[in-house]
């Protein structure tokens, strides 16, 4: 009789084969190898807390031939072990499917980054086939206005860069695929699985730390569009939306006005529009949709030699094909820095093997960003040295003070003085890290310092323009105790390139805690990073699910009045 169960925390040395997995299964559970009918991989994590002894750790999913009797010795000599355990049912189930469209327009979903192509999906699924409308351009030509940026072959284009177009900000990044607060595992199984299906690599499914990279990313995003649209959906690009159109009683939505001029009719209007639209945060707050601004953060990007890091993290086993290239992740609370009542500095956004790209979306600034492909083999490591900006810090920018678009003038201005000390060019400003801890501008080293990726390329100089003087004095004060965790972090021959202002949202599009739709206009589901929802692809592909789901059943619910939920859907 066959028994199945889940087995963690297996640690075996870099070095071993299928056999030692195999082996190390029947030792820990103390089975002849006879007994284990089969195992699949679950997860696969490193663990490196010891750099001499760097291990490899499993769960997997075990097939048993064990009798009844058996498996209650098994089960009673385990009896409290956390790392066994039955196998849960991490399905994820549709929370209804309608065999026939309801009347009424269909939801329209604003925005193709990750949670408006998860949102469009499972509302496709659902059989409600969704309208998405996105400003910028499909992933091809948007790739193409991009790197043609970058290189200095071709203009900003305000509607297709690394903010906008079909993949969202996230496309240009290394598409990591975790979460830094807790997420349902049967929602980041669904999101996971989606993205394989779109194309992604298998071993996302498998991996701690999952990433995809860029190039990847771009044929996954063609992989969702093609799903959602073989399931009744419709994807319009160039479609930026210009207003809401609102009930004058009750403010309930009514439709859609693009900039062309034409109107959707809708009347569930999924918000996904990314934390860089800042016209269409201002047409909200015009329109009297409650929002706030909200915290975020700024800072720099550093540059190292990525075999550095893998020699910090990995030790003498830095190099090794099991392992890849090495990431960290960083953490100062500053005691010294005025302004907020608890100052920080953090890693963000680290990309190993990466390069530091050029992430504005409007002329006459500089903002950067990290990429990665799923290689990971470029020659850099870099990660954004961010602080903390609260809301008081706000407070100094005269007209702006309790205005809900405060944050967003805040990181204009800065991208604004960023242009400026890089040359008015679009060249980023830069400074060596030894230069920055001691005040002086910096100047070309040549081959002495690690080459700067950014293009159209750096203009060595001083940052001390680019951002808050209690910004930069927490990241000086930082990078001393950050040495001491990776020796060389501050290192002559380390880069700092400004400026990082587009970490998150500015502002908070309100919403109701339950219903997901905004407290003062019904219809409008503010959702993802651009409503200050979700931060990063897998939390915002989360989002875009959940809001699905409400509108899903508030649907089901005006189209069968007085019927309960569970005779009107599948539930899970």
């Amino acid at each position: 009789m066959a028994c199945v169960l889940r087995l963690s925390e297996l640690k075996l040395p870099l070095d071993h084969g299928e056999d030692d997995l195999a082996a190390a299964i029947c030792r820990r559970l103390r089975v002849s190898k006879e007994v284990l009918l089969s195992h699949r991989l679950v997860r696969r994590s490193v663990d490196a807390r010891r750099r001499n002894a760097i291990a490899l750790v499993y769960s997997v999913d075990l097939k048993l031939d064990l009798d009844q009797a058996s498996q209650r010795r098994l089960l009673r000599r385990f009896q409290g072990d956390p790392h066994l355990r039955p196998v849960p049912d991490d399905r994820y189930r549709l929370v209804a499917r309608l065999e026939e469209p309801p009347a009424g327009p269909r939801p329209v979903v604003v925005g193709a980054g990750p949670c408006g192509y998860f949102a469009a999906l499972l509302l496709a699924e659902m059989g409600l086939r969704p309208l998405l409308l996105e400003r910028g351009k499909p992933v091809k030509e948007r790739t193409a206005d991009t790197f043609g940026f970058w290189r200095g072959q071709r203009p900003l284009d305000p509607e297709s860069n690394v903010q906008f177009g079909e993949g969202g900000a996230g496309t240009f990044s290394d598409g990591k695929l975790y979460s830094q607060v807790s997420e349902s595992e049967t929602l980041i199984r669904k999101v996971l699985e989606e993205l394989v299906a779109a194309g992604a690599p298998a071993e996302i499914l498998t991996l701690h730390r999952p990433h995809i990279g860029t190039f990847k990313l771009a044929t996954v995003v063609r992989g969702l569009r093609r799903r959602i649209e073989a399931l009744g959906g419709q994807v319009r690009f160039g479609a930026r939306v210009e207003s809401l159109e609102l009930h004058p009683t009750t403010r309930a939505v009514e439709g859609l006005i693009l900039a062309d001029g034409h109107r959707v009719a809708a009347d569930r209007v999924v918000l996904a529009v990314g934390h860089s639209a800042r016209d269409t945060f201002a047409m909200l707050h015009g329109l009297g949709v409650a929002m706030d601004c909200k915290p975020f953060a700024v800072g720099l990007r550093v540059e190292h030699p990525q075999p550095l890091i893998d020699q910090a993290r990995w030790g003498p086993s830095a190099g090794h094909p099991q392992l890849g290239a090495a990431e960290y992740k960083l953490v100062h609370h500053s005691t010294t820095t005025p302004g907020a009542t608890s100052r920080s500095a953090w890693s963000f956004c680290m990309c190993p093997g990466g390069l530091v790209v050029g992430a504005t979306s409007e002329p006459g600034s500089v903002v950067t960003n990290g990429m990665s492909q799923h290689s990971r083999n470029e020659r850099n490591a870099n990660s954004a040295l961010v602080v903390n900006v609260e809301r008081k810090d706000l407070e100094p920018w005269g007209s702006y003070a309790g205005d809900p678009l405060a944050g967003v003038a805040f990181q204009r201005y800065w991208e604004q003085q960023a242009f400026q000390a890089g040359g008015a060019d679009g060249r980023a400003p830069a400074q060596w890290v030894d230069d920055f801890l001691a005040g002086r501008p910096s100047e070309d080293r040549g081959a002495a310092g690690v080459p700067a990726s950014f293009q159209p390329g750096v203009r060595l100089g001083s940052l001390n323009t680019c951002l808050p003087s209690w910004v930069l004095e927490t990241i000086r004060e930082a990078l001393p105790a950050f040495e001491r965790r990776i020796p060389g972090f501050s290192s002559s021959g380390a880069l700092l390139t400004g400026v990082e202002t587009r970490t998150s949202s500015p502002v908070r599009i309100e919403r109701d805690g339950t219903t997901l739709e905004s407290p003062n206009t019904p219809g409008l589901y503010p959702a993802g990073e651009g409503g200050g929802h979700a931060g990063g692809i897998l939390s915002a592909a989360i989002d875009g699910i959940r809001v699905a789901e409400s509108i899903a059943l508030t649907r089901l619910r005006l189209q069968r009045p007085g019927e309960p939920d569970e005779s009107a859907c599948d539930r899970a």
